[in-house]
């Protein structure tokens, strides 16, 4: 208590300029923890001390079109972090929400709601702008970068222009944005684009408390991922989701149609603009039959190599492309894409970039469960990878003694190549269905399986 009356304020709140680090640490955390103590006297004083210094900056915040009242000085964003942080904690602590509103601005400043419409933390969001070249040996070898990694953040021009030895490397990309504060993001750049790590570490507290806030609303998300995508829905429950992709086949449909409706089962379904184009009467029949109908991309596309899944083959444009053009032959067919928001990759196969940038048009990526085979159904006889129906079959059944298929995504092809005599949609999807149902698994449709 005697240390904590020697600084009221934190000294910044509500400066403009400070020395270089003159004020260090950003945030007073001991004043939360007495704000605490069941002492009213001691606790009152110093949540007003909290409150005094979340004034100071929400004064000076009045006029600005961020409602940011943080000086642009050395580390700014460490100071975003610490005032968002303190908000927080004083709402929490005393239940006034009346800096609710700066304490969302702040965040959002982070994350992109600025003059320079970037986040101002590495790869996050994966599908938005983000520092790509900060100030840091990783980017100068070209090993890497500071993944999640918050960077210093924008600074009065005063401040830049009286650096030494700085020249940015390249066009800057935001020139039209700069103003008397400035932020560049070019390795260059060591005031404004240098990875800080006491300013990552505060920030951890800051996005863990977002996702409890998150939970809370959303509930626990027990679904499974890799790469970013969706691989197994809830493990806990006996579910079974059905799902059919098809790029230019669709021999399989009449059949699949019928073996859904005869077991009470609802499917869920992918398919690439050509399929749209090719077979309006197939899709309207599954879409009125009430399955699922979703898109598996426009053109087919391979999005990452088979030899190296990191090395992505398409650009975020041409990604977004491609789902603006599948979704349009969607709407044309009748679909209401507003409840299509899951969405199968072509080939199956994906990177955590893909994943990223299909979340940034509000799409859920997800894909089979691996090791039942089912995927299989299309290879061929000459395929080294060749799987009969009935060996898939026995897959499946071995799984299911071993594992059990709790919250398994099955993945079938509406359609396969000629060559492939042998299809398991003739033969045995009925009898799998059949034959799980007796087993005790409900076969749950995909949007109903993954939740919210």
């Amino acid at each position: 208590v005697e240390y904590g009356r020697f600084e009221p304020v934190t000294p910044w709140m509500g400066a403009d300029s400070a020395r270089h680090y003159q004020w260090y640490p950003f945030i007073n955390l001991g004043h939360y923890h007495l704000a605490s103590v069941s002492d009213s006297r001691i606790s009152k004083e110093f949540g007003r001390n909290l409150r005094s210094g979340i004034e100071r900056v929400y004064e000076r915040a009045q006029g600005n079109p961020f409602l940011n009242g943080i000086p642009a000085i050395w580390c700014s964003n460490n100071l975003t972090v610490a005032m968002a942080t303190q908000c927080r904690l004083y709402r929490e602590l005393t239940g006034d929400n009346r800096y609710r509103e700066m304490e969302s601005s702040l965040i959002d400043w982070l994350f992109g709601c600025n003059p320079w419409g970037t986040s101002m933390i590495t790869e996050l969001p994966l599908w938005g702008d983000y520092p790509v070249d900060p100030h840091t040996p990783l980017v100068a070898l070209g090993v890497g970068t500071t993944v999640g990694g918050l960077v210093d953040g924008p600074v009065y021009s005063s401040i830049f222009d009286s650096l030494r030895g700085v020249r940015l490397t390249r066009r800057d990309p935001y020139a039209r944005f700069q103003s008397e504060i400035v932020y560049h993001d070019d390795i260059q750049d060591y005031s404004t684009n240098e990875p800080t790590m006491d300013g990552t570490a505060s920030l951890s507290y800051l996005l863990s408390s977002l996702q409890k806030e998150g939970m809370k609303s959303c509930g626990l998300d027990r679904n499974e991922y890799a790469y970013g995508g969706i691989v197994r829905t809830d493990a806990e429950k006996k579910q079974i989701s059905l799902v059919f992709t098809a790029a230019d086949k669709s021999d399989g449909a009449r059949r699949i149609l019928e073996v859904l409706g005869k077991c009470d089962v609802k499917g869920s379904f992918f398919f690439t603009g050509e399929f749209y184009e090719r077979f309006p009467e197939a899709i309207q029949t599954l879409y009125n039959a009430g399955h699922y109908v979703g898109a598996h991309g426009d053109a087919h596309l391979l999005y990452c190599a088979w030899e190296n899944r990191d090395s992505t083959l398409v650009s975020q444009a041409q990604f977004e492309q491609d789902m603006l053009d599948v979704y349009a032959r969607m709407r044309k067919s009748g679909i209401d894409v507003s409840r299509s928001n899951l969405f199968i990759p072509p080939y199956e196969y994906y990177n955590e970039k893909i994943s990223a940038w299909a979340r940034g048009l509000g799409l859920r990526l997800v894909n089979f469960t691996p090791g039942t085979w089912t995927n299989a159904d299309y290879t061929t006889p000459d395929m080294k990878n060749y799987r009969s129906s009935e060996s898939i079959y026995d897959r499946v059944m071995e799984v299911e003694k071993r594992n059990g298929l709790n919250g398994h995504i099955m993945l079938f092809h509406l359609g396969t190549d000629d060559k492939r005599t042998d299809k398991f949609y003739e033969r045995y999807l009925e009898r799998l269905i059949r034959v799980l149902q007796r087993e005790g698994y409900t076969f749950v449709a995909l949007p109903e399986a993954v939740g919210k």
